[in-house]
């Protein structure tokens, strides 16, 4: 009876045991596989905002060689030379402008409150946290903070008390033309022509950073791609 009794207790206890077991794993891989598609999800959210990121970045790319040609366009102007008045309005609008920077962050935000952790790939979480933690906090103290790079509340006005008196206008009030050459003092000229320096080489460093983080973010979308389609396979 007493060896009965023990096969009987050892084997309800091995039921048991494998109840749990099986209960504890079955728990622990549906865990696993809510987590999955929680980073499956955040990854793609960070993935597609750093295409539109891509973007943003692509139509800065552009204003800075509008920009640029603008800078060059008002040191010609300033050192007596003949210019198109075609080009005129474009470039009085954009040679002074700031760029505005516009991130997707939906998806870091999702990330960092779900948790870092989220992202298993130790070498991946590393590159979207120097991303968006290193390289577009830079971008937004670029646009939002530096003083030096407040091209138009520092050098606009300067320039155009001295160039907008020879402005002509049509008759709804639009730019029209410019009357050349403009009379300007050695003093006033050296002056004017520092100032588009100091925007031109703003910009440059600008237009420099820019590229580099559009490295960066193509780097980190291939990495991206690459981690979830190896999780599929």
């Amino acid at each position: 009876m007493k060896i009965k009794n023990w096969k009987k207790y050892l084997f309800e206890f091995i039921l048991i045991f494998l109840a749990v077991s099986l209960a504890f794993l079955l728990d622990r891989w549906n865990d696993e596989r809510k987590n999955s598609i929680a980073e499956n999800k955040i990854l793609e959210e960070i993935y597609n905002g750093l295409e539109r990121d891509s973007l943003d970045i692509a139509n800065d790319e552009n204003y800075f060689k509008i920009a640029f040609r603008g800078l060059e366009y008002f040191n010609e102007i300033i050192d007596g030379k003949t210019v198109e008045n075609d080009s005129l309005t474009t470039f009085y609008f954009f040679f002074s402008r700031e760029t505005i920077v516009i991130q997707k962050k939906s998806g870091y935000e999702s990330l960092k409150s779900r948790g870092l952790e989220t992202i298993k790939n130790d070498s991946l979480r590393r590159k979207i946290l120097d991303l968006y933690e290193v390289d577009y906090e830079a971008a937004r103290k670029f646009s939002e903070e530096h003083s030096e790079y407040k091209f138009m509340q520092n050098y606009f006005h300067k320039i155009n008390d001295a160039i907008a008196p020879y402005f002509e206008y049509d008759s709804i009030n639009n730019i029209q033309s410019i009357e050349l050459p403009i009379k300007l003092e050695k003093k006033e000229r050296n002056l004017l022509k520092s100032y588009l320096w100091k925007i031109t080489v703003g910009k440059n460093q600008m237009m420099k950073a820019s590229i580099d983080w559009k490295e960066k973010i193509g780097q980190l979308r291939a990495d991206i791609k690459r981690y979830l389609n190896n999780k599929s396979n």
